[in-house]
């Protein structure tokens, strides 16, 4: 950084003697400037111009005889601020302040159009990998597997830092991971069994287990506005089920069991609070749910996939295009997972229940378009009713949450 000298200062009307050069300091110790007077009557501080260093402290002056005697044997301490460039400003303190932090909403906006881009594109690729793959178990391990390399690779180069965990952490992880797995396992085979568009509708049932399990469980009192609220959910997922033209048992089954699963994985994540940062937690619940899905991927599909698995699906997309696809999609389903999770970190709650909400519409409406998906009338309509209950269900809930952090803090 470049160094500056300082030969004097002027006060109008009286003349400083030149003083020795004072070299410029890069570190400003920012005492108040202490003058009781108004500055006023004796003149006005010139400066010369204002230093691209950090800071320039100027040497105490001497006593002047001229000046009045109300700031004799005071000190004078000037500071200036440095110039900011043009991608950072400073606050009030001094302190930097970056693009991410000027820019806050822009940055909100930008992780929410990331979730669900890829979001999107996860489900488009999976979907289209189960038309010649149809094998849940093992592309599920590899969605997992690839999110697992991606943390470790992110890890070694300190993207984030790793945090280190102790066995009584791995205690409380453990339940959190199994209960992601089998939700994982089971949404998967649901996706292979039935449209896109159909799982998720049924996956929006996942609201009304969660207040299930919150009052008959946890012994939680749900309120009846609450209770309300699930009554249009679970009335069209039962008109879009009972006209669904890709309706199968095995993919309403799995989707069901889905839902129960994740609604087991939030209860345990409650009773498993760390320090961990979302990043870090994410990445130690996604190993150890990949060991779990390991074994069922073995035992259900690996005799199939070893005799004519992996070849039919070489024949008909080859190698290249197999491989690919299994990597893109393992890698979309970490990112979007991700951030989700860093997306509710940044936003309140009746925000990320809204955008939620937002999120299944995009997935269900670009998954008919893309897959040209043939729904009923009542299917439609029933898919319609079914997200509306859960956007009444998410805002009176986030509403609910809200109040009562309020209420803590006073």
């Amino acid at each position: 950084m470049e160094s500056r000298m300082l030969s004097g200062a002027t006060i109008r009307g009286v003349a400083l003697p030149p003083k020795p050069a004072t070299r410029v300091s890069s570190v400003c110790d920012f005492t108040a400037l202490s003058l009781n007077a108004k500055i006023e009557s004796i003149g006005h501080l010139t400066m010369r111009r204002q230093l691209t260093s950090p800071a320039v402290l100027l040497a105490t002056p001497k006593p002047i005889a001229a000046a009045s005697s109300e700031i004799r044997n005071r000190k004078i301490t000037t500071c200036f601020a440095a110039d900011s460039s043009p991608a950072e400003s400073s606050d009030s303190s001094g302190a930097k302040v970056g693009f991410l932090e000027k820019y806050p909403a822009l940055v909100t906006g930008f992780f929410f159009f990331m979730w669900y881009f890829l979001n999107v594109i996860f489900n488009i690729i999976n979907k289209k990998i189960y038309n010649y793959f149809p094998y849940p178990y093992f592309v599920s391990a590899i969605h997992l597997f690839v999110g697992v390399v991606y943390c470790l690779i992110s890890w070694a180069f300190g993207l984030p830092k790793r945090a280190p965990i102790d066995s009584n952490l791995l205690k409380l992880l453990i339940p959190v991971a199994v209960c992601h797995a089998i939700g994982h396992i089971t949404s998967n085979v649901s996706f292979a069994a039935v449209a896109v568009s159909f799982t998720h509708t049924i996956k929006a049932l996942e609201p009304f287990f969660n207040a299930a399990a919150s009052q008959f469980i946890l012994g939680q009192q749900i309120p009846f506005t609450l209770w309300l609220s699930l009554a249009p959910v679970v009335l069209g997922v039962s008109m879009a089920s009972l006209t669904e033209l890709s309706f199968n048992w095995t993919g309403f089954i799995s989707a069901m069991i889905s839902n129960i699963s994740f609604t087991y994985r939030s209860i345990y994540s409650k009773k498993a609070m760390t320090n961990l940062d979302s990043t870090n937690l994410y990445a130690y619940i996604s190993i150890i749910a990949l060991i779990v899905c390991i074994p069922p991927a073995a035992i259900v599909e690996g005799p199939q996939l070893l005799k004519y698995g992996f070849n039919d699906a070489i024949a008909k997309v080859g190698l290249k295009k197999f491989v690919t696809d299994l990597l893109l999609v393992g890698l979309f389903y970490h990112l979007y997972n991700q951030l989700a999770t860093n997306t509710l970190e940044r936003v309140a709650p009746l925000t990320h229940a809204v955008g939620n909400v937002l999120k299944r519409v995009f997935v269900i409406g670009f998954s008919i378009i893309v897959f040209g998906n043939k729904i009923s009338l009542q299917t439609g309509i029933g898919t319609c009713i079914a997200i509306a209950g859960v956007a009444m269900y998410s805002l009176i809930k986030a509403k609910m949450e809200e109040e009562k952090r309020q209420l803590k803090s006073a």
